[in-house]
């Protein structure tokens, strides 16, 4: 059957630009996901605005518009990323107002104001009027006109605040601010900064949160040296625990930027990313079509025997399998888009789709794309992996979430086959396939 490449497992605009996850939150019965969004143009032209989804199960999605524009002062270029935080029967959305200046200005160091900015809303769509909490003043005399993304928690009776900066001298850092009280829409102080020498130029989209007593801090920095196993993409997306010492890579993929975490009400922590990123070599030719780029599915996180964190696709999932089929290495399948595979692993292995291959070979996972009418000027990424007992690979109509050894490592990427009818090489492992039924996303649009 010919490829749309509409998806049925990941979430993308019906029409318009899609890029960061934006205040990620479980409020009155519903998950809310919004997005950084324009509705007028695949390119990301034109204003940049919230879209919103929300479903009562993370498989029953309703599109319901635009629901923040820049259309004040204090964010006329923009209505840039932020979080949501839900206190009493509000939900609480912060972001930040992108302001630009006309002017000769380099925008870095002057011509821009950043703004952080609060909305309420108690249906998730209809919002307040605009607060805006800190401005330029606000920040450290070190920092450049780039200061963006909040992420809002509470701890200890009061909110903190951190947020993504760019230094005067061309280093990222994070910003931490907390509440004089506990009135999250009031004043706000600055604390400290979080810093690591030589760690890029800018700290985008920051997220501190704790897993099993555990805190972390996840930023997408950009200005990293790339290397063949590390950075392979022209910006990174990490965590850090408290020690500051290792950056760890949330993806290996060709596409993945800008990941945001939040709680389940029942207590997990899960985590959606922007399958895209700003400034690729490569293309996705569903622009062509009036949309483009997706968000990845909601990915649960955990620790695992070994204490490494490890991200898994969410279970809801597991209610959409259909067909099983078994494999054995040797074989050749058939199957259609969605699909779903799963193996166990005791040695090198290669699994190839016609027009790409992924392989283990000598502790080094290499996904390798071998048509380029297909993964669009994408080529090669790889993975160093110490060990590797499984693989899982969820395949949607144009992008695939490949998970490793537990999820430890992942790896993400768009791809644009002209059919949905897949064949399946293996060599050097047994396992299942699942066909999928998709999601249920509908508009009010």
């Amino acid at each position: 059957m010919k490829n749309d490449w509409r998806q049925k497992l990941h979430l993308e605009p019906f029409r318009g630009w899609l890029n960061d996850p934006n205040g990620l939150s479980f409020f009155n019965g519903m998950y809310h996901v919004y997005f950084q969004y324009c509705p007028d143009s695949p390119y990301g032209k034109g204003d940049k605005c919230w879209g919103h989804f929300q479903s009562p199960d993370l498989l029953h999605w309703e599109f319901t518009g635009t629901v923040l524009f820049p259309d004040t002062e204090a964010d006329k270029s923009g209505a840039y990323s932020g979080c949501g935080l839900v206190k009493d029967d509000e939900l609480y959305l912060f972001y930040t107002g992108n302001v630009k200046h006309p002017g000769d200005y380099d925008y870095i160091t002057d011509g821009r104001d950043a703004n952080q900015i609060l909305v309420t809303t108690k249906d998730g769509h209809n919002m307040s009027r605009k607060n805006i909490l800190l401005g330029n003043h606000d920040y450290p005399e070190y920092c450049s006109r780039h200061v963006r993304d909040p992420k809002v928690w509470e701890e200890d009776g009061k909110y903190k605040m951190v947020l993504g900066a760019r230094k005067l001298d061309d280093t990222g850092c994070a910003l931490i601010y907390t509440t004089k009280d506990s009135d999250p829409a009031g004043e706000w102080f600055f604390e400290k900064e979080i810093f690591k020498p030589n760690f890029g130029y800018m700290w985008e989209c920051p997220d501190i949160f704790t897993l099993n007593g555990k805190k972390y801090l996840s930023i997408s920095p950009q200005g990293l040296e790339h290397t063949e196993f590390e950075h392979q993409n022209v910006y990174s997306s990490g965590r850090f625990d408290e020690s500051m010492t290792d950056f760890t890579e949330w993806d290996y993929g060709f596409d993945f930027y800008a990941p945001q975490t939040f709680e389940s009400p029942d207590g997990r922590r899960l985590l959606i990313g922007w399958m895209g990123i700003g400034d690729i070599p490569y293309t996705n030719p569903t622009a062509e079509k009036g949309w483009q780029h997706c968000l990845t599915m909601p990915r649960e996180l955990g620790i695992d025997e070994y204490g490494r964190l490890v991200q898994k696709p969410f279970k809801e999932l597991n209610s959409l399998r259909k067909e099983k089929m078994g494999f054995s290495s040797g074989d050749v399948l058939k199957t259609d888009l969605p699909f779903e595979l799963f193996a166990l692993i005791d040695s090198d292995f290669d699994i190839r789709f016609g027009f790409l291959e992924m392989r283990l070979k000598n502790g080094v996972f290499t996904l390798e794309f071998t048509d380029d009418k297909v993964g669009c000027g994408r080529t090669k990424r790889n993975v160093k992996l110490n060990g590797c007992v499984d693989i899982r690979i969820i395949a949607d109509t144009s992008s695939m979430e490949i998970y490793l050894n537990g999820g430890q490592r992942v790896m993400s990427t768009r791809f644009y086959p002209q059919s949905t009818e897949v064949d399946i090489m293996v060599n050097g492992l047994d396992g299942l396939v699942y066909t999928l039924d998709g999601m249920e996303v509908k508009t009010r649009e």
